[in-house]
């Protein structure tokens, strides 16, 4: 079926400075470059070390001393070496892990130039983990550092086989979403490939890379008795109205859970970034407005704010998005720390925005996050629920924001990359 033809051009008022940070994050990934094979081997062997408790260990690869300065113990960051890494643990596990993964924020404001410089795919139902094979083994670990599955795999290294191509430092490391339903890892990015890393290439060649380079090894081929689960790449289309539609509306073998977009010029940086978004609604996605540990919508949106030595509270972004204070007093009687995660209720006063920009909330405090959170809810996460309870975001805007002049400037790049 064809997309509706939508003529009128559209754009919605912002609430965000969601633009500006996509173009900073452009700007800053190609005035920083790091060193790509680094990260990716450190990441490789935390993967396979941090808190392994296998009969037989999974030896950890070898990394040069010269590679590896030595370093003071100070706060947690997402750039530990391995030696640091591998000897953190609980929470501050959970944490080095979710800093590693490139986390879409939510889309509040439709970016510039989407049928040009975006790629959209549905976003498979599961959960997100990290898949490093290396060793002659493999293992996934879910953002909070706990093993999914350690198992046999025909990836490159990732199971005791002779491997003509392979060698020790022949690891990959893929960006996986596990959809429980089929078992199968639906592969969603590549970040190293037989060792080579890919960090700081644009996710128009990595999509390349991982469409030409997977079906190779026999990795997506059906299970086995020796391959207990199947990887898969999913459809991706350029984001014109055409590939939009069909990532919307078109089946696939797995349940949806939104769409994803990936900015066609951005690297794989880990941690929170606007150019990856993700966007949701009732046709595309069982889970779009939050709801409790039973399933049930709450009758009020609930928030997930960081306690700073100040009393404000904020979200986790970098920089943090100021939503509220809380008063001295009561922050000393109610035996609140630093760092703190807390719950509140949204009020009837809602929130508030003034140029794009968040003025003020009301705040209704309900305790104490749960222990297993790591870390605060993202102010795109938490403007996005917002907008989904009031104003949404919907597919039609989407759509019409492309406009069909930018549909035929596109044309001959349309390309769709499937399993």
């Amino acid at each position: 079926m064809a997309p509706p033809d939508l003529r009128r051009p559209f754009k919605r008022t912002a609430i965000s400075d969601q633009q500006r940070r996509r173009e900073l994050s452009l700007q800053r990934q190609s005035q920083n470059r790091r060193d790509a094979q680094q990260q990716a081997r450190c990441l490789a062997s935390s993967v396979l070390s941090l808190q392994s408790q296998y009969p037989d260990p999974v030896p950890e690869l070898e990394i040069e001393p010269e590679s590896q300065p030595q370093q003071e113990a100070g706060p947690l960051t997402k750039d530990l070496d391995i030696r640091q890494a591998s000897k953190l643990r609980g929470p501050e596990v959970r944490k080095w892990f979710a800093s590693q993964l490139m986390l879409p924020e939510w889309m509040i404001d439709v970016p510039d130039r989407l049928s040009h410089d975006w790629y959209v795919f549905a976003r498979p139902a599961g959960k997100r983990c990290i898949v490093v094979s290396s060793n002659g083994t493999t293992v996934s670990r879910e953002r909070n550092g706990s093993i999914l599955h350690h198992f046999p795999s025909a990836l490159p290294s990732g199971a005791r086989t002779k491997d003509p191509s392979g060698s020790a430092q022949s690891y990959c490391i893929l960006d996986c979403i596990f959809h429980e339903l089929d078992q199968t890892y639906y592969v969603i990015d590549m970040v190293c490939w037989r060792g080579y890393s890919l960090y700081d290439c644009t996710a128009e060649f990595r999509f390349f890379w991982l469409n030409s380079k997977l079906a190779e090894t026999g990795a997506c081929d059906a299970p086995s008795h020796y391959y207990k689960f199947r990887f898969s790449t999913v459809p991706v289309y350029n984001c014109d109205q055409r590939g939009l539609y069909s990532a919307y509306i078109e089946s696939v073998p797995y349940a949806k859970d939104g769409l994803l977009f990936y900015n066609k010029h951005a690297h794989y940086q880990t941690g929170n970034t606007p150019l990856a978004l993700v966007w949701k609604d009732e046709k595309c996605s069982q889970y779009v407005i939050d709801t409790d540990s039973k399933g049930q919508v709450l009758s009020q949106q609930q928030v997930v704010l960081e306690l700073q030595e100040d009393g404000k509270l904020s979200t986790s972004d970098d920089p943090p998005v100021i939503f509220g204070c809380l008063d001295g007093e009561f922050i000393q009687k109610s035996g609140l720390q630093s760092g703190s995660l807390l719950k509140f209720a949204i009020g009837n006063g809602g929130l508030s925005f003034v140029d794009g920009k968040l003025e003020k909330s009301d705040l209704n405090y309900l305790g104490k996050s749960n222990r297993a959170r790591m870390f605060a809810d993202s102010y795109s996460k938490v403007i996005f629920q917002y907008m989904v309870r009031h104003t949404p975001l919907k597919f039609d805007d989407l759509l019409a924001s492309i406009s069909p002049s930018d549909d035929e400037e596109n044309k001959p790049c349309d390309v769709e990359m499937v399993d």
